[in-house]
């Protein structure tokens, strides 16, 4: 069975294994995922009271990756009117906490965490505990023994999600923790539906980018680009800086990455495209958006500077050959699904995945670019793996010096308010 167009026997040469896993597993783990979400029966009870309140102020934090959720999540909470939103990476929280968090304000803490146990995670929470006068958690994590995990059995005003043992990746770069966990915060803070059926519409598009993409992947691998950029707006600028993230990480630094807004991409930061640089669009689907989107692309593509433009799209209204279109299904893509499924032995009896055929399917309503954000990240974790390979790395452990490591070491933490 190939995974990512490679052989079993050149992933594991190339120490590749947890990561082709984990990006190809993603269409099978999102199914059970929503089905966690649905199922937890205290979640809503927790909620509720709070996301009614039109005082509240949510925090989206995390670390690294983790902060890269939030950021692609408070655009859209921001988006539904009701409440305020701030996607402040952990980091900052530990470092500055009267920067980020209000004291008086009523706040709810959304907390995500792949282990759950660098040091900042538990710091964020307790520094959230000591300054918020009215303050609550939601952890939303793939690891039972982490320390945020833990810490959070032990407060009245917290709650734990806990992802799958599959979305706790083992390889050193997050991928379907990444996604599980934007997926599973999405549908406890009522932005994405949990019906059974949008898990398998978002799984089908993955798939359709692991299958039908995969010749464009391999051929921008193969063109040796030592620059990559990605561009996105609203949710899919926090997606542009995830996308960046894993190509730096995978490639150990080897591969330049930048991530930008497509609006203020002109503002300096477009000095960066020469002759060696890949640019990745992201098109939104949001009609006021994309017009902007559409403009940038079309001038990147009329300076002929860059080595390479690619747009990433839902829709099929660009026309350029250089744009990739998701389609919602294929049998292709099913067989393919079928193939990974058997090979994972992941359980996902809620995949719809050849309910209708194409012919006879309505067309799928247009997804938000948050939903988008889903699919797109298919596509760059797997343009990282392939160009990690392409330079003789292992995508596992891609770091040799072990300068950086996959649960992030050498912080210290100091009490808030004393100094030495």
């Amino acid at each position: 069975m190939e995974l990512l167009g490679l052989t079993a026997a050149q992933i594991r040469a190339g120490g590749a294994y947890w990561t082709a896993r984990e990006i190809t597993q993603q269409p099978q783990v999102w199914p059970e995922v929503e089905r966690r979400v649905t199922a937890d029966a205290q979640l809503g009870g927790f909620l509720a009271p709070l996301l009614a309140n039109p005082e509240l102020r949510v925090v989206l934090t995390g670390a690294g990756t983790s902060s890269f959720i939030g950021e692609c999540l408070a655009p859209a909470l921001t988006r539904s009117g009701a409440l305020r939103a701030a996607a402040i990476a952990s980091t900052d929280i530990v470092s500055c906490p009267e920067s980020s968090l209000a004291p008086r304000t009523p706040t709810l803490m959304v907390h995500f965490a792949r282990s759950g146990n660098s040091p900042e995670s538990v710091a964020a929470l307790e520094l959230g505990e000591q300054r918020v006068e009215r303050c609550a958690h939601l952890i939303v994590t793939c690891n039972a023994e982490g320390n945020l995990y833990r810490r959070a059995g032990t407060m009245v005003n917290a709650h734990a999600l806990l992802l799958p043992e599959a979305s706790n990746d083992q390889s050193f770069a997050m991928t379907s923790s990444f996604t599980g966990m934007l997926l599973a915060a999405a549908g406890a803070l009522r932005l994405m539906p949990m019906d059974g059926r949008h898990s398998a519409r978002l799984s089908r598009l993955a798939m359709h980018v692991l299958t039908s993409w995969l010749p464009v992947i391999t051929s921008l691998v193969r063109a040796q680009f030592a620059r990559v950029v990605y561009l996105g707006s609203n949710e899919l600028k926090g997606l542009a800086r995830e996308a960046a993230l894993k190509m730096l990480e995978l490639t150990d630094g080897r591969v330049v990455s930048l991530a930008e807004a497509p609006l203020g991409f002109r503002h300096g930061p477009k000095t960066v495209v020469n002759g060696s640089t890949l640019v990745v669009v992201f098109l939104s689907n949001d009609a006021h958006t994309r017009r902007y989107d559409l403009d940038l692309l079309a001038e990147l593509r009329r300076d002929c500077v860059a080595g390479r433009v690619i747009a990433l799209s839902s829709q099929a209204d660009d026309g350029h050959p250089d744009t990739v279109v998701l389609s919602d299904s294929s049998a292709t893509d099913r067989q393919h699904t079928e193939g990974i499924k058997a090979a994972h032995d992941i359980v996902a009896d809620g995949f719809d995945g050849s309910a209708e055929s194409p012919g006879t399917r309505q067309a799928p309503a247009a997804l938000s670019d948050l939903e988008l954000c889903l699919p797109y990240v298919v596509f760059a974790q797997t343009l990282a793996t392939l160009r990690s390979l392409s330079l003789g790395l292992s995508p596992d452990k891609p770091n040799s010096a072990g300068t950086v490591n996959r649960v992030v070491q050498g912080v210290s933490i100091y009490p808030y308010g004393k100094t030495r």
